[in-house]
């Protein structure tokens, strides 16, 4: 189980195959100093998941997220909590961007990293993520050995000395013990993000339909001001749970729509033969060298085209995304026959 209060590393689950730790943390997150510079780096606590399922909250200002992870201010805003954005999944060069209700992560070839891991709400999708990416793990040492968990306080203590990189695993197809081929790491975290914000909603819509009937039939036996004002509750209920389905409806629909943003989407087909040491560790920034990180990776917009343009064959991801565009539908379809009932009553009065 991960607390997310914390800001030291977390502990592990006991059990054997997740039981050690490879000190995760000790060398390769470097807590930002706190203080006067907090308010103008925007420093927050973002919980670290690696390949392994391993897990960390640090503390980390915006430049230091902006290097490891090669996203823009732009694109970290979507994510701000002070904000209001709507339901986002934006694929990057190197990460996609996950803002889906209280779900707000961006993920990496190597990494998950979550914005509010320390709100209750969010800690059922924080274990799932965690199952899922230790069964990834485990799919894929049976066939070729640990390289796709780094021990990062090794590699680099290893490379810190040395101008070297720790080596990405090869691309190699990776299958399960049924014979079906293993997601990409991203697509695993992106399938824990999208099951977590469907079955909530799905759940939602399930509670206040069940509500909803037994309050109308009191409604239409008793016409009075109590009955009433529980359907105008329901109603309100109705309204604000349609909008937030409705965004993630769209959201999923664009995204199935757009070739392109898809094949923006395979971070593990477009990562380098060797990763760099900043990708490994928190680099301090100050706010003067954040200030020249406009665009930390320079051919973003060149490297992306051509990668695109070889690679538009999405059907792996299409495959994951439809279920949950049905699922989702069929959620809207709940709640859209519940405002059908309703709609007769709310305009009367007692």
């Amino acid at each position: 189980m991960i607390s997310g209060g914390d800001y030291h590393r977390l502990p592990h689950k006991s059990k054997s195959h997740i039981g050690r730790t490879n000190d995760f943390s000790t060398n390769q997150v470097r807590p930002l100093p706190t203080g006067t510079r907090k308010k103008s780096t925007g420093i927050q606590a973002w919980m670290l998941m690696n390949k392994k399922g391993e897990a960390q909250v640090v503390e980390a200002g915006k430049y230091a997220i902006m290097r490891r992870t090669g996203l823009l201010a732009r694109d970290l805003r979507v994510l701000d909590p002070l904000l209001s954005y709507p339901s986002t999944i934006m694929g990057r060069e190197k990460a996609i961007v996950i803002n889906l209700g209280h779900t707000k992560a961006i993920i990496t070839g190597l990494e998950v990293l979550l914005l509010n891991s320390r709100d209750p709400t969010v800690m059922p999708f924080i274990e799932e993520l965690q199952n899922r990416i230790q069964r990834f793990h485990h799919a894929t040492i049976a066939q070729k050995g640990d390289v796709d968990g780094l021990n990062f306080s090794k590699e680099f203590s290893k490379f810190e000395d040395q101008d070297e990189s720790p080596k990405v695993e090869e691309k190699t197809d990776v299958k399960n013990q049924d014979g079906s081929k293993v997601l990409p790491f991203e697509f695993v975290a992106l399938e824990a993000c999208l099951e977590t914000v469907c079955n909530c909603l799905e759940s939602e819509a399930i509670t206040l339909e069940q509500e909803a009937y037994p309050t109308l039939d009191k409604l239409t036996s008793v016409l009075s001001t109590l009955n009433l004002e529980r359907v105008r509750q329901i109603k309100s209920r109705l309204i604000e749970i349609s909008g937030r389905v409705q965004k993630v409806k769209d959201e999923l629909e664009h995204l199935l729509d757009d070739d392109e943003d898809m094949a923006e989407m395979y971070l593990t087909e477009k990562m380098p033969t060797k990763i760099s040491l900043e990708t490994c560790r928190f680099s301090t920034l100050s706010d003067d060298e954040g200030q020249n990180l406009e665009n930390p990776h320079g051919n973003h917009t060149s490297s992306t085209q051509s990668y695109m343009n070889k690679n538009l064959d999405v059907k792996e991801l299409e495959m994951l995304l439809e279920p949950y565009f049905v699922q989702i539908d069929g959620t809207l379809n709940k709640l859209s026959t519940v405002r059908s009932l309703i709609l007769p009553y709310h305009l009367l009065k007692t």
